[in-house]
């Protein structure tokens, strides 16, 4: 595409670089990412891939602005407490890059439409802080054939993977949601503001790279990130024949209510 002045100069630091350039730059405008949750992992991926000229991006979330979010949800201010979180993020991310279209998805993702949210786009970032929805983004994307991102967080800890088709998927790793019991909420448990930034930029990264299809994604690989002693994992995983979702004999075959009280940000 012909970039025109302000695009060469707000972009320029992506055109100079050899592995993104022109070529890269335009991969970005015209691609279509969701993002699912502008809570802590929505909020700095949201920032950095508005800033990096993202086309489009979806951002589905049915909370509102609540004022203990604000220790970690940087794309959200005081005076946005009260307000819808789709709208308060698209505020900020329009006065960062006109470049980019957003739309706005005020409502919960649901099993009966959740296929048709993420098959509309490229990529999906799961920035949820619950067990039912992550399960669900994983299912559907799945079943749909598209990539995603998956990180969590609680206390200073955070974990991330990347899903492509025909690799290892959340189920893989997590057949089924734990115990209610066995996992504090972040609400109980707290989280260090700063861990959902890290996870959430690792997010977009992948997301980036995703989209330039250059390097190696966090494909059939955990990474897990400990904040306090700032250690930085790597566990190999594979994908599971015996999957609920994505093995030789799947049991799920359209996306389900995974049944969770309690919102949480990891496992």
């Amino acid at each position: 595409m012909d970039f025109n002045e302000e695009q060469i100069e707000r972009y320029s630091r992506h055109i100079i670089l050899p592995d993104v350039g022109g070529e890269g730059q335009s991969k970005f405008l015209n691609a279509k990412i969701l993002v699912v949750g502008a809570g802590g992992l929505g909020s700095p991926a949201l920032f950095y891939l508005a800033a990096a000229g993202v086309g489009e991006i979806g951002i589905i979330d049915d909370d509102v602005v609540d004022l203990s979010n604000l220790q970690r949800q940087i794309v959200h201010f005081t005076g946005d407490v009260g307000r819808d979180k789709t709208a308060s993020a698209a505020e900020k991310l329009r006065q960062l890059n006109p470049d980019v279209t957003f739309n706005l998805y005020q409502e919960r993702l649901l099993p009966d439409s959740a296929q048709d949210f993420v098959e509309d786009y490229d990529f999906v970032l799961d920035g949820t802080d619950n067990f039912a929805t992550k399960f669900l983004v994983n299912d559907a994307c799945v079943l749909t054939g598209t990539p995603y991102s998956h990180a969590g967080i609680l206390r200073f800890q955070g974990q991330a993977f990347t899903y492509l088709p025909d690799n290892a998927c959340l189920r893989c790793i997590f057949p089924e949601p734990p115990d209610p019991d066995s996992v504090p909420s972040c609400r109980q448990a707290g989280v260090l503001g700063v861990v959902a930034g890290m996870l959430g930029t690792i997010q977009a990264a992948e997301t980036l790279r995703f989209i330039l299809d250059h390097g190696e994604l966090l494909t059939n690989r955990l990474l897990m990130v400990d904040a306090k002693n700032m250690n930085f994992r790597r566990a190999e995983v594979n994908r599971n024949d015996n999957c609920p979702v994505c093995g030789k004999s799947p049991a799920i075959t359209e996306p389900r209510e995974v049944d969770y009280e309690e919102p949480v940000c990891e496992f």
